[in-house]
């Protein structure tokens, strides 16, 4: 238990020391909150701690590290909104009247790990799909407009609204950028409805293209057909329904 705790404020000193730093970075260059250099930041917070914490202690390292982050989350809470105060009425109070204040708290810890989905998410935005997209000749993007944090702007975000609307910014912006990539990925190599309607229009969130792609009653003539139409030498393979390609295709 001593090893544990011991972890566990070590970790914590680590957490502090990291937003202290991050916080003259971003005085500096408000870089910090674009990616790459937000990518550094965000490990700090994330995946960096359950390393320390294995290194340290094994599995219960991990733990420690855990409960270490679980730990700042609620002292930069507090602390941040006893700073800089109240202003009004906040988020957690208004969601706490619709759930509970209990059970509200709850649910938004219940999301935390998540993280780890995010962060092998992201991790396959930096090094997976740069390379499949210089083989398949597939649209590269800026990706700092896409995972950049700028909540903090906001005005009255204090304490647990702004941690959590930073964590939602975050987390939304690479998740947009994965679909997007992989609205390429699926228009280029598998361009085929599904035969399961239900599939076809749950799908068309993500996929908004569905409706161009080949009927699933059809051929694979016809694919290769309808592939061959969209697909040639002269541009970037982007999905079937993407800004460029409705430009040149109307």
């Amino acid at each position: 238990m001593e090893k544990f705790l011991l972890t566990s404020g070590f970790i914590l000193g680590g957490l502090f020391l990291a937003a202290i730093l991050a916080r003259i970075a971003y005085a500096v260059s408000e870089k910090t909150a674009q990616a790459p250099l937000l990518d550094i930041v965000i490990s700090f917070f994330t995946w960096l701690p359950w390393v320390a914490g294995g290194c340290l202690d094994g599995g219960r390292g991990v733990l420690a590290a855990v409960f270490a982050q679980f730990l700042a989350i609620q002292i930069f809470s507090h602390a941040d909104r006893l700073i800089r105060g109240k202003k009004g009425d906040t988020l957690t109070a208004a969601q706490g009247r619709v759930l509970g204040p209990v059970r509200n708290h709850l649910a938004l810890l219940a999301t935390t790990p998540a993280a780890l989905a995010f962060a092998i998410v992201r991790l396959s935005e930096i090094l997976v799909y740069p390379l499949v997209a210089w083989l398949a000749k597939l649209p590269t993007y800026r990706q700092s407009e896409w995972v950049n944090l700028s909540r903090h702007k906001y005005d009255g975000l204090t304490g647990p609204d702004l941690l959590w609307c930073w964590y939602c910014d975050w987390m939304t912006g690479l998740w947009a950028l994965g679909s997007e990539m992989l609205r390429n990925i699926e228009s280029f190599w598998c361009p085929i409805r599904f035969r399961d309607d239900a599939k076809n229009r749950n799908a068309s969130t993500d996929f908004p293209d569905v409706e161009k792609w080949v009927p699933a009653d059809a051929t694979l003539d016809d694919a290769v057909k309808a592939f061959e139409k969209h697909y040639d030498n002269t541009r970037e393979n982007s999905w079937w329904g993407h800004p460029d390609r409705n430009r040149e295709e109307k």
